[in-house]
């Protein structure tokens, strides 16, 4: 899964690394080394054929068919293989894909003999911006035609690939530029063709160290959290 996530690039950065054409919104400017669920980041989008657009989310997907905004606390990570049959998902992956930029992102692995799980940090090894697959929906309260839509989205994960493996088994779907178009396409509504996609990241794609437990709590942020622990060993 993916319960916490790295964004510190800034929006004007992201728009050119994505090619994105409108910047929507007031985007804060302000770099996040511990995006928890309820939490706006940048997210990417294609309002039409072959225009992208960088849009404000939360995390933490809401169906339009919901009657609480609430449900998503429970939707912020979505599984590959149930997004054409779980009916929160379902119509989304046909229609609503998104991706999600971020700098880095944390797991948590067991240790025998410790209660608290061990963190590890994620990043491209080059350095850039991740894209992560992710779904996108708008939602208004029943019976509401005015107002202000609240936009969320979920992160969609994969089985884990050979670095991941040791510390858990599922990992956030990593999308490589060759495959952003694809994915963001609007004309594209074959939920199969899009979920193939969303497979284990390259095995060289990432590198990862053991970090704080400091990041297990939200009200921590800083570029502390994602410095390296020397007494925890890399698998």
């Amino acid at each position: 899964m993916c319960g916490r996530f790295v964004q510190t690039t800034p929006p004007a950065v992201l728009a050119e690394q994505f090619g994105v054409a409108e910047i929507i919104d007031e985007l804060e400017n302000r770099p996040d080394w511990n995006v928890t669920p309820r939490r706006r980041v940048p997210v990417v989008r294609e309002r039409e054929p072959g225009r992208r657009v960088l849009e404000p989310m939360r995390w933490g997907l809401v169906p339009r068919w919901a009657k609480d905004p609430g449900i998503g606390d429970r939707l912020i990570n979505a599984r590959v293989e149930s997004l054409t049959t779980k009916p929160a998902f379902r119509r989304a992956v046909a229609r609503r894909r998104c991706l999600v930029p971020a700098d880095g992102f944390y797991e948590w692995q067991p240790v025998p003999g410790r209660r608290r799980k061990q963190p590890w940090y994620f990043r491209a090894r080059d350095g850039r911006p991740l894209a992560f697959a992710g779904l996108w929906e708008a939602w208004r309260p029943e019976g509401c035609s005015e107002g202000p839509w609240l936009v969320t989205y979920v992160i969609i994960t994969t089985d884990a690939n050979r670095l991941m493996a040791p510390i858990h088994d599922r990992m956030p779907a990593i999308l490589t530029p060759e495959h952003w178009a694809s994915w963001l396409d609007v004309t594209e509504h074959d939920p199969a063709r899009a979920s193939a996609l969303c497979g284990p990241a390259p095995d060289d794609l990432l590198e990862c160290w053991p970090v704080s437990t400091e990041v297990n709590n939200p009200a921590h942020n800083g570029p502390e959290l994602i410095r390296p622990v020397p007494e925890a060993a890399a698998p």
